[in-house]
């Protein structure tokens, strides 16, 4: 060794696993000397190795980010506007308590509302360790409404009772078709080593075609065939296609006859017994713009090849009815015979983070107080299916919704009046929808406290700016993967500045609130009671190695056990069958929640008269160097790619756009600058702007920084799907000279 590296100390490689929200689930290796990272590398161990993509390798920026949060920080100046001083973080969590205990005994705990989210998909440090402990000292106002995919999670309880029914990805190379239906997983991962098994699978001549608004990247090196469709018009296709496999007698009558309950109802909802419309390829072109004889040879080809997967992408169910198109594509699966196979597909519907893959979990359980106590004794929404435990409760605000309830309360018919928010591991100004709402909702809360990494756009609106560590910081638990696996992610290097995890906040919060349980107990105490109700075998190998791989003798398949032997192993519905006609969604006697799948008009389309003054469907799709609103800011992704609006050229030169030139994009919600990106590799009549672009209004309430969600409308499902692709939109050229 040189003088120069004893000096400097030796470098040493933490292997660990990765857990930001990206949608994979990686190792890495990360390089550290003298208590600093030097360089991410990725997983070079056994196969099939979980190697990362460019976020998480760029991620040691994100670490040394200048501008990340390094003490706490209480407003000096008005919400939004930025201004804060210097606390420590007695005087910061001594307040937040104060405010708490102050509102709880004006308001009632009701006034407490706690907004958690996803952003690290792990285990220990988590906005529901926040969550137990109010529970524990009094109650808080909850949402739900998982904005990613509850609208899959609804279908999927709807139709086969249970929430995890997916194959494991790799079991996409027992298909001989694969339709990508919404579906960019070049972009969104969903899971890691996913693109692998699909190229392998297109190598061995699986055939894969993909339907989507965009030409993605997916598209481009997966698919042999790109069917472009209008947003929120899926479900009128695959109904559609069920009507050609019906007419041409391609359905499999034998699956249904015996596993499936209510398939004439939809069969003469289909043929228009009820209302007089024959859903025909020619209706659905109508609507769709899909041409009819694609839509026939699609139906055909999907009836007639088997095994065949039709994996529907979540983002189609981010619209007004997407219930509706999760629900369509199940059925499809039912009619095809294509569920409990191996290179089937049940219809896929993203699962919580405990199941990711298709695959159920086990790890032992954190605190949570013994359920909250403004849910007791709180009837279910007449429109619920529980999705997650509790999520039916009345007491809870649906996320799409949370502006509106701070802004109307029990007036407006929620079930709190909100004065005090508590806010970890999510940025809702930035992400749910209506931000100019969200901005107004937030100013008229009495108290706002936030943890964050760095100055989202929630945090500007703070009282209270917590800073929190990132996952190289502090010691955690994953679980997922295509092939399920457990890993351990390590504290890499020592928390900088004043940085605490999410379980340190909660310990502080704890001991001022008078509870002990979390006091004297570490990341690692905790960790080993997570991991004994697990099944991995052993804490302290996990730990070592990082990973702990459930090996099994062939890929995962949802409903084997029902379809190989449905006497013994009942679908948990009503039924103990496939409910193509769901018991439960009868019972509610919704029209906006028909018992059998059904296409429903969504609002703002491109049929609502509003598109007469907004002509343009808007997506906002998920970035390739992005995760949300994490990684807006590394340098090294951002020379990737601008944050612009994708738009067709025949659009752009209707209105006299040309690639790069800034545009306004603007609609009766707000109004966002940006530049423009033409394109033919997006259809007519439809935009798309990537969601998670940092909000940045100037003095007019312009945004400059491309926050798709100011465009957005802060309306449900009645499902309770989001529906950040459902809106419209116009797009004009900025004038030269002009701001």
């Amino acid at each position: 060794m040189s003088a120069k590296q004893k000096k400097m100390g030796e470098e040493k490689v933490v292997k660990t696993a990765c857990s930001s929200h990206c949608g994979g689930r990686c190792l890495l290796e990360v390089h550290v000397r003298d208590g600093v990272i030097t360089r991410i590398e990725t997983d070079r161990g056994e196969e099939p190795q979980l190697r990362a993509c460019l976020r998480c390798r760029a991620y040691r920026q994100r670490v040394y980010d200048p501008d990340r949060l390094q003490f706490p920080m209480r407003r000096t100046g008005e919400r939004g506007e930025g201004l804060f001083e210097r606390i420590s973080w007695d005087e910061a969590l001594d307040t937040i308590v104060s405010e708490l205990n102050r509102v709880r005994s004006t308001y009632g705990p009701s006034a407490v509302l706690l907004l958690g989210g996803g952003g690290d998909a792990s285990q220990l440090h988590t906005s529901r360790l926040l969550g137990g402990l109010l529970a524990m000292t009094g109650g808080y106002t909850d949402k739900w409404g998982i904005q990613s995919f509850e609208g899959g999670l609804f279908a999927s309880l709807a139709t086969y009772g249970t929430l995890s029914s997916h194959n494991a990805f790799d079991d996409l190379l027992n298909s001989r078709l694969i339709i990508m239906w919404g579906w960019n997983p070049v972009t969104t991962i969903h899971e890691t080593n996913t693109n692998w098994y699909l190229l392998q699978a297109k190598e061995s001549g699986t055939k894969i075609i993909s339907v989507d608004p965009r030409y993605t990247d997916s598209t481009a090196v997966l698919a042999s065939q790109w069917i472009p469709i209008r947003p929120g018009t899926d479900t009128a296709v695959l109904i559609a296609m069920a009507y050609v496999m019906i007419a041409e007698d391609l359905f499999d009558k034998s699956f249904l006859d015996t596993y499936t309950v209510g398939f004439e109802r939809f069969r003469a909802y289909v043929a228009g017994d009820e209302d007089g419309i024959p859903k025909t390829p020619v209706w659905a072109e109508t609507i769709s713009g899909v041409p009819a004889q694609d839509i026939e040879n699609l139906a055909r080809e999907y009836a007639t090849t088997k095994p065949a997967a039709l994996v529907a992408g979540i983002g189609p169910g981010r619209s007004a009815y997407g219930e509706q198109y999760h629900r369509a594509v199940k059925t499809l699966a039912a009619m095809t015979g294509n569920i409990g196979i191996h290179g089937g597909w049940s219809g896929r519907s993203s699962v919580p983070q405990w199941q990711f893959g298709g695959y159920d979990f086990k790890l032992g359980k954190l605190p949570d107080g013994g359920g909250n106590p403004v849910e007791r004794g709180v009837p279910p929404r007449t429109d619920a299916l529980p999705t997650l435990k509790g999520s039916d409760s009345s007491a809870r605000i649906h996320a799409a919704e949370i502006a509106d309830a701070i802004l109307k309360g029990r007036a407006g018919g929620y079930p709190a009046d909100i004065k005090m928010a508590l806010v970890m591991h999510t940025n809702p100004v930035n992400q749910y929808p209506n931000t100019n709402k969200m901005v107004q909702a937030l100013r008229k809360l009495e108290f706002l406290a936030v943890a964050e990494q760095v100055m989202s756009a929630t945090a500007k609106f703070a009282d209270i700016v917590l800073p929190v560590s990132t996952f190289l910081e502090r010691d955690d638990i994953i679980v997922g993967g295509v092939r399920p696996f457990y890993g351990f992610v390590k504290k890499v290097i020592e928390p900088l500045y004043e940085s605490r995890s999410p379980l340190e906040i909660c310990q502080g919060l704890a001991s001022r609130l008078g509870i002990s349980l979390y006091a004297g107990k570490t990341d690692d105490d905790w960790l080993r009671t997570m991991v004994a109700g697990s099944f991995v075998p052993d804490y302290d190998t996990l730990k070592e190695k990082a990973i702990y791989r459930i090996k099994s003798a062939e890929p995962h398949v949802a409903f084997k056990e029902q379809i190989e032997d449905p006497e013994q192993h009942p679908f948990p519905t009503p039924s103990g069958k496939i409910e193509i006609y769901s018991q439960w969604l009868d019972a509610m006697n919704s029209p906006g929640i028909p018992p059998i799948p059904t296409y429903i008009e969504p609002w703002e389309g491109r049929r609502d008269p509003l598109a007469v003054k907004y002509p343009l469907q808007l997506i906002t799709t998920h970035f390739k160097r992005r995760a949300h609103t994490q990684f807006d800011r590394v340098p090294w992704l951002r020379e990737l790619m601008p944050q612009a609006i994708s738009i067709n050229t025949r659009d752009a030169e209707a209105r006299g756009i040309r690639d790069g030139d800034k545009v306004r994009v603007f609609n009766e919600r707000g109004e966002i600058l940006i530049q423009a990106k033409v394109t033919e590799r997006i259809m007519p009549g439809v935009v798309d702007l990537p969601q998670g672009a940092w909000y940045d209004p100037d003095e007019q309430g312009v945004d400059r920084g491309g926050c798709a969600n100011v465009l957005t409308r802060d309306k449900r499902s009645p499902g309770g799907a989001a529906c950040h692709n459902t809106g419209l939109v116009e797009v004009a050229k900025v004038d030269e000279g002009k701001p």
